[in-house]
């Protein structure tokens, strides 16, 4: 009889999320094959996540409101896994932990929102943000205990959630997220933007920060009277409040800052090669995927000095920091990069990680099938 593992993401439906989704039953799609186990996989559509050997159901209520996801988690998974069981393992990939019925459970927590502190001006423009901020430490919370295992991505979260949640040490399994080798090629005749160029690609969520860069460049160029440089923010400005807050502060009266809009990967990678520096002032990540792709070019970059920074530019050269809540000191170090000091950029050591570590999906599925 085969052992039966169940792996629940309903709620992930696109951006990385959907690519851990993937790549977990990738791996699992050859498993099911390989070593006789019975794949089923709860998906908000099957479309997006169509492998080999693995069974599909399908689950779109849950997204549409947040009482459906509880509803969801809590009663109808448990119903769900009754009628499965047994169950060797449930894993769950959107940082609930399900209340189900397995004979071991693990949580892949994604949600970096427990660490956030939010400004009161986020309740106006960005009140999911805060939301998110306030309830994710406790929808971590609801039966984490009960896992065999909770999986992070980096060793600072690791730390956050021993601490949080009071879990073992060896209860909780760093993953590093695997990237695929960017390739950097320089092509001849591509024009470059007028004097030195700085990028900050995200979605215009509040956390992003992206208020730091504005008044950063709107420094620069009034106050120090720094000219012929420019700043490119993948931001419209009409995408929401806190978009048509940051355009109507800052959109039409800072020549040298650039609202670039949403910018598909191709177009992104332009950027990447075209310009001098990233900015990443970002609040809180998971990780921070742009740092990681920036740092194929080797070029300078200016990052939050907060935790998840500093390890996902591990191993990176050109690297400075600077305090995301003081947009003096980015200014500063801006103007420095423009006028040709780079002296305070430094290359940043890779940080040991405490076991458990998983450096791939084999090797973090046989942690959680021992």
């Amino acid at each position: 009889m085969k052992k039966t593992i169940v792996v629940s993401a309903v709620n992930l439906k696109n951006g990385g999320t959907l690519a851990i989704l993937r790549e977990c039953l990738q791996y699992l799609s050859g498993l099911s094959e390989s070593d006789g186990y019975r794949i089923i996989a709860l998906v908000y559509k099957k479309e997006l996540v169509l492998y080999p050997n693995i069974r599909y159901i399908e689950m779109q209520w849950p997204k549409k409101l947040w009482i459906n996801r509880l509803w969801c988690e809590y009663v109808t998974m448990r119903k769900i896994s009754k009628k499965l069981s047994p169950v060797c393992l449930w894993l769950s990939l959107h940082d609930t932990t399900p209340n189900v019925t397995a004979e071991r459970r693990a949580v892949y927590c994604h949600n970096s929102f427990p660490f956030y502190e939010w400004k009161l001006r986020e309740l106006w423009f960005a009140p999911k943000i805060v939301m998110l901020a306030l309830l994710s430490r406790y929808t971590y919370k609801k039966n984490i205990h009960d896992n065999a295992y909770v999986i992070v991505q980096q060793e600072w979260m690791k730390r956050e959630f021993v601490r949080l949640f009071k879990l073992k040490e060896g209860s909780v399994i760093v993953a590093p997220p695997r990237f695929g080798k960017m390739e950097v090629q320089k092509r001849a005749g591509e024009p470059l933007p007028e004097g030195y160029s700085f990028l900050f690609a995200a979605k215009p969520d509040s956390h992003k920060n992206f208020e730091c860069i504005c008044q950063a460049t709107d420094l620069s160029q009034k106050k120090m009277g720094i000219e012929k440089f420019k700043v490119y923010i993948t931001v419209k400005g009409d995408e929401n409040r806190y978009a048509k807050w940051l355009y109507h502060k800052w959109g039409t009266n800072v020549p040298a800052l650039e609202f670039t809009g949403f910018l598909d990967k191709n177009s992104l990678y332009e950027y990447y090669r075209k310009c001098n520096c990233l900015i990443f002032p970002s609040k809180v990540e998971t990780w921070g995927l742009p740092v990681t792709e920036f740092g194929c070019f080797d070029k300078p970059m200016l990052l939050a000095d907060l935790p998840y920074a500093h390890e996902t530019a591990g191993g990176l050269k050109k690297v400075a920091f600077f305090n995301p809540d003081n947009p003096q000191e980015l200014a500063g170090k801006m103007v420095g990069l423009i006028h040709g000091d780079d002296t305070f950029l430094t290359t940043i050591g890779k940080r040991t990680i405490s076991s458990p570590v998983a450096w791939s999906w084999q090797e973090l599925f046989n942690l959680l099938l021992i």
